[in-house]
């Protein structure tokens, strides 16, 4: 029986950054990580296979070579029993490997939904971060002329988008009113129902698939309304569910999402046992609910915190909740979000006033590659904290929809933004005197003057 001062099972982000990270705080300790994956996909990468990049073989995070570089031990092999009372966990080969912490970072499965008819038919995908499966599914997709996605999320807008590059009639079908209607506002989803449909993609919204068709290869999906359309293929793009098996059998505690739940330090209830990544609890940094959120971003972040905490805690390296940070492109528009959109903010009850403002991402306007920018911010009335943000503009809102979020997550006042000192240059951002973060932020401190009659 092998030994080791900490077993990480999972070799992708979450397992990843545990790993690097427990290593450079605990660089006497001996790491060693299970993964069933001898390549592991960059994650949110994994749409861009079929366009973009071309192929999987261009989507790959260097795990391999970073655990090297780090003197941690790779175990190429499933985990399939973990006993808690031995610290012993089990390979699917029958050897067996004694920790004396452990991390699980075992991710998330692809919903296939047990109402759905028709899901085991031939040319029905998922979009799982397996490389084997992944590359299978480009193959036979290469002889597919008419592809049906089911779920305008992330993954299936991107992976929409690309599958259109690939030169294939795409059809977008979305049960509720909006594409991307659980991560922004209406008019955000809008604009990028519109920048979908501009690029080539048939967006169906409020329109839920009953039964995908077809005897043994997919012939098309039967929606609610009756209508039927044609597909040599579908991808389900529906969700995801946390990979949890392996914790649920040793009694590890769930939670109602199925998650393994967790404290600030990613402990589990056995405090030799960490959960970090798409397989672990989360609660919303703002509303303080259990979430359902799965981000690389959000696994990192966990990642580091568990790895820091491993064998002493620090009351200031906890993980307080997820911002729920977004951000995707559509050809040469970006669209993030942070934190509480309007809709969700009002649904929760908080009293909020909104700030919003539309400039441009260079100055002058008329310099090559200028781009409409827009700013909406989340502001609550009493305090003038920033509980959310919305941006769209071009490729570089990425950064900025990363700045909302540092706000967000320290709490800033509005008026620390009103304030606040920036760098500029004509070639990289708006003017100084335009930033549309900051005039977003004047328009929600205007509306908060206005309503405390000041």
């Amino acid at each position: 029986m092998k030994y080791t001062d900490v077993l990480v099972i999972g070799s992708s982000a979450a397992g990843l950054v545990a790993a690097t990270t427990g290593k450079r705080v605990y660089p006497d300790k001996k790491f060693t990580v299970v993964t069933m994956m001898r390549k592991t996909l960059i994650p949110c990468g994994i749409p861009y296979i079929f366009g973009s990049v071309g192929s999987s073989d261009n989507d790959l995070l260097p795990a391999e070579k970073m655990f090297g570089a780090n003197n941690i031990d790779i175990i190429y092999e499933e985990a399939t029993k973990l006993d808690r009372e031995e610290c012993v966990v089990t390979l699917k080969s029958g050897e067996q490997v004694k920790y004396g912490k452990l991390v699980l970072g075992t991710g998330s499965m692809p919903k296939i939904p047990k109402w759905l008819k028709g899901t085991d038919l031939e040319n029905v995908y998922t979009v799982p971060k397996n490389k084997i499966y992944l590359d299978e599914m480009q193959k036979k997709l290469e002889g597919v002329r008419k592809v049906v996605t089911i779920g305008a999320g992330f993954i299936g807008v991107e992976i929409s988008d690309e599958v259109k590059k690939a030169g294939k009639e795409v059809i977008l079908i979305e049960k509720l009113p909006h594409a991307l209607g659980l991560a922004f506002d209406e008019e955000v989803s809008i604009v990028i129902e519109e920048l979908l449909k501009d690029r080539g993609i048939t967006v169906m919204t409020n329109a839920g698939v009953t039964e995908i068709l077809g005897d043994k290869k997919v012939e098309g999906v039967l929606l609610e309304s009756g209508e039927k359309i044609e597909a040599d293929a579908v991808i389900l793009s529906l969700g995801y569910n946390p990979n949890t098996k392996l914790a649920e059998e040793s009694g590890l505690r769930l939670n109602q999402f199925g998650s393994i739940s967790v404290d600030e330090y990613m402990r589990t209830e056995d405090l030799n046992i960490f959960a970090v990544g798409d397989c672990a609890e989360k609660r919303d940094f703002v509303t303080r609910k259990p979430s359902n959120v799965m981000l690389a971003s959000t696994a990192c972040a966990e990642a580091r915190i568990a790895g820091m905490n491993l064998y002493k805690l620090s009351v200031i390296k906890t993980f307080s909740g997820t911002i729920s940070i977004f951000c995707t492109a559509i050809g040469n528009t970006g669209i993030g979000v942070a934190g509480l959109t309007e809709t969700v903010a009002r649904g929760e009850g908080f009293d909020i006033v909104t700030g919003q403002f539309e400039g441009i991402d260079r100055h002058p306007g008329t310099l090559e590659d200028t781009h409409k920018q827009s700013v909406k911010l989340i502001v609550g009335k009493e305090s003038g904290v920033i509980l959310g943000g919305e941006v769209s503009g071009g490729l570089s809102i990425g950064e900025l929809t990363n700045t909302i979020g540092i706000i967000i997550e320290n709490r800033m006042p509005i008026n620390a933004l009103l304030t606040a000192q920036i760098g500029t240059h004509p070639l990289l951002t708006a003017s100084p005197a335009g930033y549309p973060l900051i005039k977003a932020a004047e328009d929600a401190s205007s509306k908060i003057m206005f309503k405390n009659g000041l």
